[in-house]
Parts: structure tokens; C-alpha cells; sequence
């Protein structure tokens, strides 16, 4: 299962990069650019916590609250910088976000802004390799 979220991690996060490749005026133009935005971060962001939760539950750490706990779940067990647990914190809530208040995501604002920080994150290269036992 993990391999597979992997693989979907990285088809979503391919296609976000050729979507920040766009202009804001382009991307705000195109209602199918927007509805793909948002999907492939829900899928990208929805991939990582899954793993995440993969390594937690494999290495026996506390469980997380919630989605957003995840991720400090990960710093408390050195996984991840504490400089960036905040920033994947926001990214988690921006998906709740997306998934259950989508009529107030601003496509421009919102989204864009979310987006720039995630392929940040993504290409900061601190997704952990997973190892199937």
C-alpha cells in the first residue's frame, strides 16, 4: 500500500509543478487548471499524511489527534525539521479546507499560496524514503 501511495504521490506532485509553471492570470482563467490544483493537493498532501501514518504506526509512536498532529507526531520522533512542521500543520488544515469548505478556497489567494509552500516542501526533499520490511 505504501509503494502505491508513493507512486500517487508523485503523479500528483508532477502535475502541480506543471501547474506552477502557469501564470496567475492563466490559472485563475482556466476553471479546469483550479479544480486540478486543488485535486492533486489533496492527493499529494492525503499521500504523505498516509505514509506518515504508516511509520508511526510501524515505529509505535503516539497516535495523532488528527491529520495536522501527524506531522508533529514526526518532529517529536526527529522524522522531520521543526522548521517545517508548522508550514505541513497549515498545508494539512489547507486540505481539510479544500475537502470540506472548497466554496471558500480563493483560487487565487488560497490556493496559490498553498501550492508554492507545498512544491517547496516537496522539492526540499525531506519526504522520507520508505523501506518495506
Amino acid at each position: 500500500m505504501t509503494c502505491w501511495l508513493l507512486l500517487e504521490f508523485k503523479s500528483a506532485r508532477s502535475l502541480l509543478t506543471d501547474i506552477e509553471t502557469l501564470s496567475e492570470a492563466k490559472f485563475i482563467a482556466d476553471p479546469h487548471k483550479i479544480s486540478s490544483a486543488k485535486y492533486n493537493f489533496i492527493v499529494t498532501i492525503g499521500s504523505i499524511i498516509d505514509i506518515y501514518n504508516h511509520l508511526i504506526s510501524k515505529n509505535g509512536f503516539r497516535v495523532p489527534e488528527d491529520y495536522a498532529d501527524t506531522f508533529k507526531v514526526m518532529a517529536e520522533n526527529r522524522l522531520l525539521p521543526m522548521k517545517f512542521t508548522e508550514s505541513l500543520i497549515k498545508m494539512a488544515r489547507f486540505r481539510n479546507r479544500l475537502l470540506h469548505l472548497y466554496w471558500e478556497v480563493n483560487a487565487c489567494k488560497n490556493l496559490g499560496s498553498g501550492l508554492n509552500n507545498f512544491l517547496i516542501y516537496c522539492h526540499s526533499g525531506i519526504i522520507p524514503e520508505v523501506h518495506f520490511s
